[in-house]
C-alpha cells in the first residue's frame, strides 16, 4: 500500500452540508438558522453555561472546601535501579539524573522511590527518599543527602 492509495473506511465520510445555496437544497437563504435569534447571526451563540441571564448553575451551588492545587509540591520520581548506572563512588544530584536521561527535569526537586535493587555505593542528593531508597543506598555502602 502506498500513501497515494490511502481512503478512508467506507460510510466513515459524509460531503458537507451547503448551506446557503437556494431554497431547493433545504438549507438556502437563511442556511438553517431560522429567522431570528441570538444563534441565527455571525458570531452568535451563548458561552458554556450560559442559562438566559439566569443565575447559572455553577454560581447558584455552595462552594466548600479547599484545594492545594496551586501550591502542592510535584516531585520527579526516580527508582532506585535506575542509578545502577553511574559509576560507583559517585554523586548523584537532579543535573547528573538529568544528563542521564532518567529525568527530563527536576519540577520542584527529585524524590527517590525504593523500586528495585542498587548494586553500586553511590552518593545520592535529592529533595526527599522514600524509608526503603534510603535503606538500600546506605546498605550499599552509600549516603543518602537530603538537599
Amino acid at each position: 500500500m502506498k500513501l497515494n492509495e490511502l481512503k478512508p473506511a467506507a460510510g466513515s465520510t459524509k460531503t458537507a452540508k451547503r448551506k446557503g445555496r437556494g431554497h431547493a437544497t433545504g438549507n438556502g437563504k437563511t442556511a438553517g438558522r431560522g429567522r431570528d435569534g441570538q444563534n441565527s447571526r455571525s458570531g452568535g451563540g451563548v458561552r458554556v453555561g450560559f442559562e438566559g441571564g439566569q443565575m447559572p448553575l455553577y454560581r447558584r451551588i455552595p462552594k466548600r472546601g479547599f484545594t492545594n492545587h496551586r501550591f502542592k509540591k510535584i516531585y520527579a520520581e526516580v527508582s532506585i535501579e535506575s542509578l545502577n548506572e553511574f559509576r560507583s563512588g559517585s554523586t548523584v544530584d537532579e543535573a547528573r539524573m538529568i544528563e542521564a536521561g532518567i529525568i527530563s527535569k527536576a519540577m520542584d526537586g527529585v524524590v527517590i522511590l525504593g523500586n528495585g535493587e542498587l548494586t553500586k555505593k553511590l552518593t545520592v542528593r535529592a529533595a526527599r527518599f522514600s524509608k526503603s531508597a534510603a535503606e538500600k543506598i546506605e546498605a550499599a555502602g552509600g549516603k543518602a543527602e537530603v538537599v
